[in-house]
């Protein structure tokens, strides 16, 4: 049976509500929409039905082969199409044997407190410069700073409540003394009704690629090149809390992490302990009483 171009919405529409019926998050609906759109299109005219087990597994070599997908993202197109056989056809055996990539194990980039000043500063719009605050004072997915609302600002506890973030759970996290006073500059100034940070013309909230932009242009002024985006800033936010010596649960609640395993990350990229440890090449120079510019070394 030939796939119908003009019936495949009907697919997405009953996969939408089957993924709403089970609370996933319009993100994960997006996410999962395109990739099984990427399928459909991969082996059109052919009906997803008609697939087989051999088929699939071809279609995540090329992905892996050809398109050069990370492992993470082709553990999302797994999801995908598990939900799609899985849930939906009802037909397991398609998917039940097909193997997961192994996760790479990629380290943070972490910018430094002097760098993170430097890029806040550089950035003129006040709110632009607000957001970016608040990102690195709370350790805020970009997502959940572009969500916020007034409501969510505790000022007299300090702190700031995240609603529905990532894995549908709510989470309190730090409100920075610093950008309280600039919370309220930006109130005095904005007006901000629904969301805290409104989009064009008043309409929802500010889009996530807008503050990207903002953190790339300052970047970009400032002359910092490392390869890093706006969601650096929660990383070195929580890898700056754990050489400031707090304790790693602590930061897992704030970070809104459901497991230690992932708060661990940070202790692989703090200055704490790795500060401790003397170089052997400079250990053995102040062994041979020589200095680091020395004309022999």
């Amino acid at each position: 049976m030939a796939l119908d171009q003009k019936k495949t919405p009907s697919l997405f529409k009953i996969m939408t509500q089957e993924m709403q019926l089970r609370n996933y998050s319009p993100k994960t609906i997006k996410a999962y929409q395109s990739r099984i759109r990427d399928l459909v299109q991969y082996y059109a005219p052919r009906h997803p039905r008609e697939l087989t087990s051999n088929d699939i597994r071809a279609y995540l070599l090329h992905l892996i082969q050809e398109e050069g997908l990370t492992s993470s993202t082709v553990n999302q197109v797994i999801n995908a199409i598990r939900f799609l056989y899985v849930e939906l056809y009802q037909i397991p055996f398609i998917i039940r044997d097909i193997p997961r990539p192994k996760k790479e194990r990629k380290l943070p980039d972490v910018l430094d407190q002097e760098e993170i000043l430097k890029i806040i500063a550089s950035v003129e719009n006040l709110k632009h410069k607000t957001m970016l605050l608040l990102i690195y004072s709370a350790g805020l997915r970009i997502g959940e700073v572009v969500r916020l609302k007034a409501n969510d600002i505790d000022s007299k506890r300090k702190l700031i409540h995240i609603r529905q973030a990532k894995g549908k759970k709510d989470r309190y996290t730090l409100l920075s003394d610093v950008v309280l006073e600039k919370l309220r500059e930006y109130y005095r100034v904005y007006r901000p009704s629904e969301y805290l940070f409104g989009g064009a013309e008043g309409h929802g909230h500010l889009s996530e690629r807008s503050i990207q932009n903002v953190f790339r242009r300052a970047l970009k002024k400032v002359g910092i090149r490392k390869p890093v985006t706006v969601h650096c800033l929660r990383h070195s936010f929580a890898t700056h809390l754990l050489e400031n010596g707090t304790d790693l649960r602590y930061i897992q609640e704030i970070l809104g992490h459901a497991s230690t395993r992932t708060t661990e990350i940070y202790t692989h990229v703090s200055k704490k302990s790795l500060g401790k440890i003397i170089n052997p090449l400079d250990r053995a120079i102040i062994k041979q009483g020589l200095k680091q510019n020395d004309p022999s070394i």
